[in-house]
């Protein structure tokens, strides 16, 4: 049980982060939550050392990873970018101005093992995944040469996804993966019982 715990006090911390991340990025905090990102991070970083039997936990253990990794990126961004006094716009650094976001660090797997899979019960509620599968699909569809379409779009999309599947297939969510076959980016989706 301590695992559960554990992962619990993860996806409770991760979630006051970004609210503290947000709060120091609109002004309304003078420092950056540093000690409990560091908190969250030593908790990871022992997680990602034992070792997780149930395959539950584990894919929910990288779930949460991924999640801070995809967070972490984003908030060094937008440091740097105020450091350096460039605009950031509502979803990120304007995008002349971006990189491809990519995770600098995984902190549970080799990359060649990095989950692509993101679940999604509720589009709203789930909006950490829905915009790490976006970002995801954006990579790719630059990839192949393909323009990408808005966020809201595409998270309307997965919503009415996910809710069609679970309500025909009784599912309590649904598991969206990218697949990409002669130059065509697809979404899959995988039913979760």
């Amino acid at each position: 049980m301590a695992l559960q715990e554990d992962l619990d006090r993860i996806d409770v911390m991760l979630r006051q982060l970004q609210v503290k991340w947000d709060l120091f990025f609109n002004g309304a905090e003078k420092k950056p939550p540093t000690e409990l990102q560091t908190q969250v991070e030593t908790l990871i970083k022992r997680l990602a050392n034992s070792e997780i039997r149930n395959n539950g936990d584990r894919f929910r253990f990288q779930g949460l990873s991924s999640r801070y990794t995809t967070f972490n990126e984003l908030w060094q961004k937008r440091i740097r970018a105020r450091e350096e006094g460039r605009a950031f716009g509502r979803h990120g650094i304007k995008a002349e101005q971006s990189a491809p976001l990519r995770p600098a660090l995984n902190l549970a797997f080799k990359p060649d093992e990095a989950p692509q899979e993101f679940r999604v019960a509720d589009a709203a509620r789930d909006s950490t995944a829905v915009r790490a599968l976006y970002e995801h699909y954006v990579e790719e569809r630059k990839r192949v040469g393909e323009a990408a379409p808005a966020f809201e779009s595409f998270q309307a999309l997965i919503g009415k996804q996910a809710q069609k599947i679970r309500a025909e297939k009784g599912a309590s969510a649904v598991d969206f993966r990218l697949e990409t076959k002669d130059g065509k980016v697809s979404l899959k989706a995988k039913v979760v019982k």
